[in-house]
């Protein structure tokens, strides 16, 4: 067991000030604790349907035919994947049917209960690193990240968390554009990188407050973690605890020629935090390239399959469990799929329920 996070400080909900984005408002800070060890109660994440505004339990699973919509069924024991197919070129492959996947946990074939390949809404985190390090960069950084918002689904929903050695949330879900921008204008580069915490903290928050069942997180960052209480190995288990979202990441680590031990660890933190998840980590040599790299995330994001199946293990018997999918179809060759390595069954008890309070507002200083 260990201590958790301290979340997403959230600035105040006031308009987004007009000045240069380089002198920002001040906003007060609020902490909420969580812990990252404990399974939470599935009662205490209550996704909502796009479709139908009844409050349902996570892990609910999602059931549907290759072309119709999802609908939601009351049970909290279905494993859900969102897997991204690619062939031997690195395309991607989007005309697979069910019968063209096979699905494992720990080496035991699975029975896919659900399929779906649509482009479904997503809730999305957006996570900005704001540290002094990143204050020439944002600019560019900020508008890949809108061009990403427009290039998605217009269903999406997402929200906006800078960070430094403190995470802020400047705009929750929303899929307006003009206060996704506001949000990402509150920029102050100082001080270090709270990477891992923000991550626990922004995963927390769409397992509380997402409207979408598929969650994406979106990190940009140019360094190392160096001022989170929380390490990798707990960040990892805590985002697979929540059966979380999909993780991509951008380094912007071409600033270090020499390829140092700090662009070493910040590369090797990213490539986890995205593989684990079924996400790509993505380090381009230059600022020109992030916008590309954008379109290329909304583009994936929108041609996942979602495969869904009930466990030969029961819940209850708690542990890790190591998942992999197969893909395989005349006239494509090799076929290789990116999804979750694994995860942390859900469980109902009050006995293991994590304590995740919700975000408040702090009083104005």
């Amino acid at each position: 067991m260990f201590l958790a996070a301290s979340f997403c400080v959230l600035r105040a909900q006031a308009p987004a000030p007009q000045q240069v984005p380089s002198k920002p408002e001040q906003q007060p800070s609020l902490t909420v604790d969580r812990d990252p060890i404990v399974s939470p109660d599935a009662a205490d994440n209550q996704p909502v349907s796009p479709s139908n505004p009844e409050k349902v339990k996570p892990g609910t699973p999602l059931a549907g035919s290759e072309r119709g919509g999802f609908t939601f069924r009351r049970d909290v024991d279905e494993v859900v994947l969102n897997a991204s197919v690619l062939d031997e070129n690195g395309r991607i492959v989007n005309d697979l049917k069910k019968d063209d996947f096979h699905v494992f946990e720990d080496g035991v074939p699975q029975t896919i209960a659900a399929f779906q390949h649509q482009d479904i809404p997503v809730s999305m985190g957006i996570l900005v690193d704001n540290s002094g390090s990143m204050r020439d960069k944002r600019l560019a950084v900020n508008t890949a990240a809108l061009d990403l918002v427009k290039a998605s689904n217009p269903q999406d929903e997402a929200f906006i968390v800078n960070f430094s050695d403190e995470a802020f949330i400047d705009q929750d879900f929303t899929s307006d554009i003009s206060k996704l921008r506001d949000g990402l204008a509150h920029i102050d580069s100082k001080g270090g990188t709270a990477l891992y915490d923000a991550v626990v903290a922004s995963a927390d928050q769409l397992a509380k407050g997402a409207k979408r069942p598929k969650q994406v997180l979106l990190i940009v960052t140019d360094g190392e973690d160096n001022a989170s209480s929380l390490n990798l190995e707990q960040t990892i288990r805590r985002v697979q605890d929540l059966q979380g979202p999909v993780v991509y990441s951008i380094g912007l680590l071409f600033g270090d020629e020499s390829g140092g031990r700090e662009a070493h660890r910040a590369k090797r933190a990213l490539q986890l935090l995205s593989s684990e998840t079924g996400g790509i980590a993505y380090f381009p040599k230059s600022l020109e390239y992030v916008d590309q790299i954008c379109a290329e995330v909304a583009r994936d994001i929108r041609n996942q399959y979602t495969i869904g199946y009930h466990s030969t293990k029961p819940a209850s018997q708690g542990g890790y469990r190591v998942v992999k999918v197969q893909a395989a179809a005349a006239g494509h060759g090799k076929l290789s799929v990116r999804t979750r390595s694994g995860y942390y069954p859900k469980t109902n008890s009050k006995n293991n329920t994590a304590d995740t309070a919700g975000v408040k507002t702090a009083p104005a200083k």
